[in-house]
């Protein structure tokens, strides 16, 4: 605006704010604003709204006029300042002239600038009514929500403030709207901590394979029949498939013939072929997710309800034949695809019959070939387990009883997983090993927890890799998983490798098996650690369902007075801050103070 517009005690606006031209002094005036503030501006600063005289601020006061009939007589048309205060308050004097400034910033019914104010039309100001009125009913709604919150109440209306902090709490966004208002941290575990507080999630509700961004569904892609083709007899051999009670998808077996042990599993790469929708999906996956809820599959039911072992009378099986020597060697391997007559067995109830053909024979052979690892190197960690379940809303903790039914077992599946790698490397087929290098320095031995609870911060983790290596806490030169392809995709995709090369196909080659391990193997860890998270969540849940807790509990480790104790009972491991410092492997009696749910921390003091 040109200075010779500008004078001494003009009324001009500057940022949104009245002010007064108290002087012109060169190129700058020097003005005040309505907040008492001082300032030197340039004359395009400021837009002049009446030439004055302005002597004091306090002259603009509040003016009543009748504003409804300047707009209606204006409708449609553009106008000035100086006519729009006459015809909204008959005057233009520096009150009028910001009064009527006042209604064109408002914006209902003008809009514009001092030399061009636009009236706008009915519709426009019906719909700009009907904009403000939304809009002071969504405050007011906000008002109350934040207000009701913070009393920890809320009420269906509300459902689109509880879902911004669902949101978080769900790791799906960063910020929270309802958090910031209410003066409370963004953070994961207050948005947790604020949704049970309102009662919109309860202490069942799970928030952790969500977080992980994975499926709390099963998998149900279609899949075709199995394929005919030519399988070994074998259903003249008792197999055995021992597992925990309440077992949905046996997927191994065990049999012996004169001195072989058979090791049978579930032929999911007969069914499963690279590439298919199933087993992309089941790529995607990564694996089962187990909770204590239930188990999310990464095959369809029908995979289960076609190759689990004992399911049917007769069942489709890759069976492995392993011969053993006197010192638990491997000295032959053969593979074929089979079908095997399964008898399903608890491993409590295995336990009571190994002194029975072939469970005695199968128990020797695991034996045997147990103390080879031994011999090797192996590691062995005796730590308490406890499996979860939530059974009718109630979560039951079961502590896994140290059987001999379980270790054979385990040594027969190792077993498997050391013959499948050594055909592997000698047939040229590309498959995912698995490693795991040794512990930094000597590994001492571990007899009591203490130790075990040391020797497995040791450990360092297992890696998945195309090229063979020995696996130091097994104590195996050569190993690869291979006995849970209906469980873990990277079992299966050693099964299809396995097929292909018995077929006279093509095997995928070391490149694509690097990329597929490459693909799955962030997916397998967040699976294992939702896993963890999962379970000590209900463990959590657990106690609050029994607050009058009280078990015994081990020292496992030392920091001063902070003592690491174990629960065996509970399958947890707690700080306790004690005034005398306890030896390593003391027993205490503790009993529950309180959960913090939301943390995963159960508190325990001395009983």
């Amino acid at each position: 605006m040109p200075t010779a517009a500008l004078r001494q005690d003009s009324l001009v606006l500057y940022k949104k704010k009245a002010a007064r031209v108290r002087q012109i002094i060169d190129k700058k005036l020097a003005i005040e604003t309505s907040d008492g503030s001082r300032l030197s501006v340039r004359p395009k600063d400021v837009l002049l709204l009446h030439p004055g005289p302005l002597r004091n601020l306090a002259q603009l006061t509040a003016l009543n006029g009748d504003v409804e009939t300047a707009w209606e007589l204006l409708a449609g048309e553009t106008t000035n300042l100086e006519e729009l205060a006459e015809l909204a308050y008959d005057e233009y004097s520096v009150a009028s002239a910001w009064a009527a400034w006042q209604l064109v910033a408002d914006g209902l019914y003008f809009g514009g600038t001092p030399d061009a104010i636009v009236a706008h039309s009915e519709a426009e100001v019906t719909a700009e009514r009907a904009s403000r009125a939304a809009k002071a009913a969504e405050q007011e709604a906000w008002s109350s929500f934040l207000l009701r919150a913070d009393q920890g109440v809320t009420a269906p209306e509300n459902d689109q403030f509880v879902q911004d902090v669902i949101t978080l709490a769900l790791g799906q966004r960063k910020k929270s709207q309802v958090l910031h208002a209410l003066g409370q941290a963004e953070t994961r575990e207050n948005a947790h901590a604020l949704l049970l507080k309102l009662g919109v999630w309860d202490a069942t509700f799970d928030p952790y394979p969500l977080r992980a961004g994975l499926t709390t569904t099963s998998a149900n892609t279609p899949l075709p029949p199995l394929a005919e083709e030519a399988r070994r007899d074998l259903t003249h051999l008792p197999a055995l498939a021992i597992d925990d009670e309440g077992s949905l998808d046996p997927d191994d077996a065990l049999s012996w013939e004169e001195g072989r042990l058979w090791v049978h599993i579930a032929d999911a790469a007969a069914l499963i072929t690279p590439g298919s929708a199933a087993d992309q999906e089941a790529r995607s996956r990564g694996a089962n997710l187990y909770l204590a809820t239930g188990t999310v599959t990464m095959l369809p039911a029908k995979a289960t309800q076609i190759l689990a072992l004992g399911l049917s009378e007769i069942s489709p099986a890759l069976s492995f034949g392993l011969d053993l020597n006197e010192v638990g060697e491997i000295t032959d391997c053969e593979i074929v695809p089979s079908w095997v007559r399964v008898t399903r067995l608890s491993y409590r109830e295995a336990e009571t019959r190994l002194q029975e053909a072939p469970l005695r024979e199968l128990l020797e052979a695991s034996q045997r070939y147990q103390a080879r690892r031994h011999a090797n190197g192996s590691i062995s960690i005796d730590l308490p387990e406890v499996k979860v379940r939530v059974v009718g809303g109630k979560v039951e903790l079961r502590p896994l009883a140290r059987l001999r039914s379980r270790n054979l077992v385990r040594e027969a599946m190792l077993m498997t997983g050391e013959a499948v790698a050594r055909f592997a490397l000698g047939n040229g087929i590309p498959i995912p090993f698995t490693t795991q290098s040794a512990p930094a320095g000597e590994v001492p031995t571990a007899k009591t927890p203490s130790a075990m609870f040391a020797l497995r911060r040791m450990l360092k983790p297992g890696q998945k890799s195309t090229a063979p290596g020995a696996h130091a806490g097994l104590g195996m030169d050569l190993y690869a998983q291979a006995t849970s392809p209906l469980r873990r995709y990277l079992d299966l995709v050693v099964h299809q490798q396995l097929r292909a090369f018995l077929q006279g196909g093509t095997p995928l080659d070391s490149q694509q098996i690097l990329a597929l391990i490459g693909e799955v193997d962030e997916v397998i860890r967040d699976v294992r650690r939702v896993e963890r998270l999962s379970n000590r969540h209900w463990s959590s849940v657990y106690l609050l369902q029994h607050p009058a807790w009280q078990g015994k509990g081990i020292v496992v480790e030392l920091h001063g007075r902070r003592h690491v104790v174990l629960l065996p009972q509970l399958g947890l491991e707690t700080s306790l801050y004690l005034r005398q410092e306890l030896p390593l492997d003391s027993k205490v009696e503790l009993k529950l103070r309180e959960v913090d749910l939301v943390n995963l921390e159960p508190s325990f003091s001395l009983a």
